[in-house]
């Protein structure tokens, strides 16, 4: 289940009192672990740039492990089956939506890191699928991410609801569960359907092109990691692509480089809800690059990590 979007930035830490400050770091603490403890199945909606979608989501945790389907039930049939973060098959455009839910519910939060990123306070309760709530916000401390707003289960600590704001408290995104039980799927509801394409995993292994090697950024905001780097062909074009994980423990942001080879392609600059995307050219040794940024971050943030693209020996990275 993926973390999205918060709520306002309005109610920070400057008004909660420190019983309430120590209450939200609880459960700050519960929503970290939810995910790799209990089994659970609903359906939920998704609003993104003024549309939406609903979803089935069935998640089993058995045995140390989790296996997990989603499907989405307007238009044409999309699931995606994934198991302990990796997706297996596929149908349809609903990877690239949701793709990466699994691999970011699935991560061990860092509660010092996030109390350095953002302001995490105590909203208060309410209910969500006729099921109790509490709602903490996490207000972002400098303008490099977005503030967020989860309303975590009482019974099991998962977010069952979740608001992404930018700085003005704009809802860039909602995510948001209309039935929830904790029942664990059987093996029928975890089953994929016949058009479910198997996906290909990456082979560690892979001997890396000489010019894909050594990509980094000299610039990072603050709390942000690289946590993968993975090289592929492109099937069409048969070009070495580079991608670069980056997470902050809450948020992620992809980037990928790949070689012009002449080619003449523009920069450019893509708002799409709270997905950035931004193109910008590169001039190295190995000749002229592309590097591309994706993620749920601010556009001034994305165009800054793109130009601060880098290959070779990777020094301390500068900070804000």
């Amino acid at each position: 289940m993926r973390v999205l979007p918060l709520l306002p930035l309005l109610l920070s830490g400057w008004f909660v009192v420190p019983a309430h400050a120590d209450e939200a770091q609880d459960w700050l603490k519960r929503l970290g672990q939810a995910e790799q403890q209990h089994s659970y199945q609903g359906t939920f909606v998704y609003e993104r740039n003024g549309s939406f979608s609903t979803h089935s989501i069935w998640h089993l945790v058995q045995d140390g492990k989790v296996r997990e389907r989603l499907m989405q039930l307007d238009g044409p049939a999309q699931e995606v089956i994934r198991a302990d973060g990796r997706t297996e098959c596929v149908t349809g455009k609903l990877a690239p939506r949701l793709g990466d839910v699994s691999a970011v519910a699935a991560r061990q939060f860092d509660v010092q890191k996030l109390n350095d990123l953002y302001t995490v306070a105590m909203e208060g309760n309410s209910r969500v699928a006729g099921r109790p709530v509490a709602v903490i916000s996490l207000a972002p401390r400098d303008q490099h991410r977005y503030g967020f707003e989860l309303y975590l289960d009482r019974e099991t600590g998962l977010p069952i609801k979740s608001l992404l704001l930018n700085d003005k408290g704009q809802l860039l995104e909602r995510y948001q569960f209309t039935t929830l039980t904790t029942t664990p799927p059987d093996d029928s509801q975890l089953s994929p359907a016949a058009k479910c394409q198997p996906v290909a995993q990456a082979d560690a292994g892979a001997k890396l092109g000489s010019t894909t090697q050594a990509w980094h950024s000299d610039w990072l905001p603050s709390g942000f990691e690289q946590v993968s780097s993975t090289v592929h062909r492109d099937p069409r074009t048969r070009i070495e692509v580079t991608s670069l994980l980056y997470d902050d423990g809450l948020t992620r942001f992809s980037v990928f480089i790949e070689p012009l080879q002449g080619a003449a392609v523009p920069d450019a600059r893509v708002q799409l809800g709270p997905t950035a995307a931004v193109t910008r050219h590169l001039s190295t040794p190995q000749g002229d690059m592309m590097a591309t940024v994706v993620g749920e971050i601010p556009m001034g943030t994305a165009e800054r990590i793109a130009l601060s693209m880098r290959v070779g020996k990777d020094d301390a990275q500068a900070k804000p």
